[in-house]
């Protein structure tokens, strides 16, 4: 047998790279930053840690946003996209109001964050991200438990089962001492935290030891989204009903990707946060007002007839 090495054929010829430089210069959306942070909460934050488009080309005078990377998708023959921000924002303000989302999933924004595991499980069910988790399974959950001050603990809402919005009144007696037994009970529960750190250097696996962490302790992770799917997020999470330390996060985010996306963000206020969506019911209830009805409304359910009477008051009708 021959031991003559042979040379094995190549299976591919690389491709020639054409470059096409840009006619402006280019700009950073992030101005040049590692990353960008706001605090959260007692000890969380929000971290913008990168944008796609990063690089942006910028006339000179103009600030550096990545906007026009939303409008080169919808208009994809025009390569660069436009010179004039007018265009742009028009042709933005278009595509919100009409509903045409896949130009907006051309943007993307990484963020690192930490927040209470009671926050981050409401924030997990947006599923449409990419999260990568700080494990308890691998390493120590650091010594972090969120604790609201006394006049921030809610009372149960009454018509909304899965929330708190009336504050305990901290002028009154009996009131503050129950706000102040719930706030004792989160320090009893903080309390177990050595024995959490004995446990596991007594030999007990830390995917074990982390069944007795209170939701209360923070975790963090990686989440990276487009921002078709942040804005959807921002619409849930920033609005009232959300419980309000996940709003708080919402806020962060939202002032973090303003400056990068400012026309988007305007459109979106303008036909989706602070806009308002009317059923066919109430559509026909607004033209029995116009006819000179009282403006009958045609469902007997308790909780869509107290929707309307709040976009009826909005209204102003």
């Amino acid at each position: 047998m021959s031991d003559t090495h042979v040379e094995p054929k190549p299976t591919h010829k690389p491709h020639a790279i054409e470059r096409q430089m840009p006619e402006d210069a280019l700009a950073d959306v992030m101005g040049g930053a590692l990353r960008q942070e706001i605090k959260v909460l007692d000890h969380g934050f929000i971290a913008l840690v990168d944008a796609m488009p990063r690089l942006v080309p910028t006339p000179e005078g103009q600030t550096p946003t990545a906007d026009g990377a939303i409008v080169q998708a919808a208009r994809v023959s025009y390569g660069q996209g436009t010179k004039k921000v007018s265009e742009d924002r028009g042709l933005l303000r278009y595509l919100l109001r009409h509903r045409h989302t896949t130009p907006f999933e051309m943007v993307e924004f990484k963020f690192h964050v930490a927040m209470p595991i009671f926050v981050a499980r409401q924030w997990i069910r947006h599923r449409t991200a990419n999260v990568n988790e700080y494990s308890a399974r691998y390493s120590i959950l650091p010594d972090r438990f969120y604790v609201p001050s006394l006049d921030e603990v809610r009372k149960q809402s009454r018509s909304n089962m899965q929330g708190g919005d009336e504050r305990f009144k901290i002028d009154e007696a009996s009131e503050v001492e129950t706000a102040q037994e719930f706030l004792d009970f989160l320090k009893d529960v903080e309390a177990l935290y050595p024995r959490y750190m004995d446990l596991t250097e007594k030999g007990v696996s830390r995917e074990l030891a982390r069944m007795g962490l209170p939701v209360s302790i923070y975790t963090e992770w990686y989440w990276k989204c487009d921002l078709h799917n942040l804005l959807r997020f921002l619409s849930l999470r920033m609005d009232p009903h959300a419980q309000e330390e996940i709003q708080a996060y919402a806020r962060a985010m939202h002032d973090l990707v303003q400056p990068i996306v400012p026309l988007t963000m305007e459109a979106w206020r303008d036909y989706a946060f602070e806009s308002m969506h009317l059923t066919r019911l109430e559509i026909e209830a607004i033209q029995d007002l116009a006819r000179g009805g009282q403006g009958a409304f045609g469902s007997e359910n308790r909780r869509e007839k107290a929707e309307w009477d709040a976009k009826r008051q909005r209204l102003g009708l």
